[in-house]
């Protein structure tokens, strides 16, 4: 039978998910001992829980010895994406339908921006911004919302791994900068981004309470049409959105 711990929950399982979590969190690359640093699990249950990660392709060991995440996730990874776009359907087509311009969520992936969901404007001229494509945080608005709700340290560390491309004249370039702009969006509660994925598109976004993994959802639009009195209806509207989705997350909260 398997082991309970001391909550409702099998102690197994709780600690498989504690190691996972601790790969992720030191960015998807370990070594036993840093493992064992950061847990009180004996040392013989920290390598039995990874030799039957290993077999289940969750985790791999590199020639290095370290352990990295394994392409087992991707497909977990994937379906769960799927599933929160689906949930946060609903909400995004509301949007549209208050707005009339395109609504996105995307989530943190491999320190990316994956757009995992979209209801499209009716206007012919419009954002397009394809299901399942990546990009980088910081210059997005849906990224920066992403990253808003991450520490400093975070956000420097993710820069460090993806760099900073600016894709157009308006993009920020420097992690100095960023913060600034991060820690604005914090203060008002939402992300613009003025240009700086396009130039002539104007987006605004907003975190979703306690999701899953850091999430974000946005309306965005050309200039002539996303302009302050837009803003005005965008915001508490995008605010309604995120607190549903945030419910539909939680239920039990």
């Amino acid at each position: 039978m398997a082991e309970r711990g001391a909550g409702s929950g099998v102690q197994s399982v709780e600690r498989v998910f504690e190691l996972l979590e601790l790969i992720t969190a030191a960015g998807g690359e370990v070594m036993l001992s840093e493992l064992a640093a950061s847990t009180d699990l004996p040392l013989p249950t920290i390598h039995r829980l990874l030799r039957t990660l290993m077999a289940k392709g969750y985790i791999r060991q590199l020639a290095n010895r370290r352990y990295v995440l394994g392409p087992g996730l991707i497909r977990l990874g994937t379906a769960a994406s799927q599933q929160l776009g689906v949930l946060a359907g609903l909400q995004l087509r509301s949007l549209v339908d208050q707005l009339g311009e395109t609504a996105n969520m995307a989530v943190l992936d491999a320190d990316m921006a994956l757009y995992i969901a979209q209801a499209p404007s009716k206007h012919s001229m419009r954002m397009f911004t394809e299901v399942g494509r990546r990009a980088h945080t910081h210059a997005t608005g849906v990224g920066k919302a992403i990253l808003a709700q991450l520490g400093d340290d975070a956000v420097r560390a993710i820069m460090a791994r993806t760099g900073m491309p600016t894709p157009t004249t308006m993009s920020i370039g420097t992690v100095d900068d960023l913060l600034v702009d991060l820690a604005q969006i914090r203060e008002r509660g939402y992300s613009i981004d003025d240009g700086e994925q396009e130039l002539g598109v104007r987006c605004f976004a907003m975190g979703v309470p306690n999701a899953p993994t850091p999430t974000a959802i946005s309306v965005s639009g050309p200039v002539s049409r996303v302009d302050d009195a837009f803003a005005q209806r965008a915001i508490p509207a995008l605010r309604a959105a995120a607190d549903s989705i945030s419910l539909d997350l939680n239920p039990a909260a």
